[in-house]
């Protein structure tokens, strides 16, 4: 009787799909990969967690924070159940939970490292907020736990899947611009007083570590090439608070194999604070402002509007992962680019201190 019921059912379900051509499609798509959202700072609940509705193929089905308050608050927003809802100390606990393959490290920089280690050993894949990690050598350990682990590290750097970026490394790639001559970019706000990017224990270094990366990745994603050599100073303005454990206007340059010369600025007393970047060719120059915005991003190219379609970055960020966790494949952002920024950083920072050019190898 069960078999016959069973068939019955699947001719029903069938027929109706015949009918639908949409509820089949779906109902052949592949599930959808189970996400888990660690920390529940600002970025996470307004950036990270509102972009789940527009991705095709990425789900959040936990939470994991330090604060209980926030997992009842947003456990009932977002249809979590309780028992998908973890503290730090009870984050071992997902070991056991299938339906969380993916753990969404946001927290200050100083603890991805620690998180995202713990996260692969307990058999899931790993995506960490940028900078990636306060060190070099932390980076690696990240790289290597998850190697170890068999699971996938992809490095929150939402910019490389936001359509204006794209269309602007285009751009640069097609010699639509000419030969690249001049690479320029700013990015800095004022920052207030009091949070933990103050802290050099949690945040790793100052303005270059938070703002400054986007400055240094684009110049590196702009380029298409890796510097060779680095040099730079920082300034720090007297008498303020902010700035006795880390650093505020950072002004850098990066030699590149081509002989090309990037300018990069960051600053946490800027007011009003920048977010551009700006490519100089032979031919044509593009200007971004706002350059890697949470929206409104804008180019021109030699003062005209370049229209581009705006997307969702961060469904973008989180459905690219995705599909390597479902299909295979490399994920666009992985480890080693976050290694990359951090070990020219490091470098960034030995230049000021010691006044010279650092080589980089």
């Amino acid at each position: 009787m069960s078999v016959e019921i069973s068939r019955r059912t699947a001719l029903v379900g069938m027929a109706a799909a015949a009918l639908d051509p949409m509820a089949l499609a779906k109902s052949l798509a592949p599930k959808p990969v189970g996400w888990a959202i660690l920390g529940l700072g600002s970025y996470a609940t307004n950036q990270i967690m509102p972009a789940f509705a527009h991705s095709e193929n990425s789900k959040l089905v936990a939470l994991i924070s330090g604060h209980t308050e926030k997992l009842s608050r947003f456990g009932q927003q977002y249809a979590i159940p309780t028992s998908h809802r973890y503290t730090y100390d009870s984050m071992d606990e997902i070991a056991s939970n299938p339906d969380i393959e993916v753990v969404y490290v946001i927290t200050p920089p100083a603890t991805h490292p620690e998180f995202a280690i713990r996260a692969a050993g307990l058999g899931k894949h790993v995506c960490s907020e940028k900078p990636m990690a306060p060190t070099p050598q932390d980076c690696q350990r990240m790289i290597d736990a998850c190697k170890k682990a068999g699971k996938l590290l992809q490095i929150g750097y939402r910019c490389h899947y936001e359509s204006h970026n794209l269309r602007a490394i285009k751009a640069c790639r097609s010699g639509e611009l000419g030969k690249i001559r001049e690479l320029r970019s700013d990015h800095g706000f004022n920052m207030p007083n009091g949070t933990w990017r103050t802290q050099k224990a949690l945040a790793g270094g100052g303005s270059m570590m938070d703002i400054g990366i986007y400055s240094l990745n684009a110049l590196r994603y702009l380029s298409g090439e890796e510097p060779i050599e680095v040099s730079a100073t920082i300034t720090n303005p007297p008498n303020d608070a902010r700035f006795v454990d880390v650093e505020d206007t950072v002004d850098f340059k990066l030699t590149f194999p081509s002989g090309l010369v990037g300018h990069g600025t960051s600053g946490y007393s800027w007011s009003p604070g920048k977010n551009r970047y700006e490519i100089r060719g032979s031919k044509s120059t593009l200007i971004a402002e706002p350059a890697t915005g949470y929206d409104g991003d804008h180019l021109t190219l030699d003062g005209v509007e370049l229209p581009v379609t705006p997307n969702n970055q961060w469904a973008a960020q989180l459905d690219q992962m995705s599909r390597c966790v479902r299909q295979g494949g490399k994920v666009l952002t992985p480890g080693e680019e976050g290694l990359r920024d951090i070990r020219i950083i490091q470098a960034i920072y030995e230049s000021a201190k010691t006044g010279h050019p650092i080589k980089l190898v």
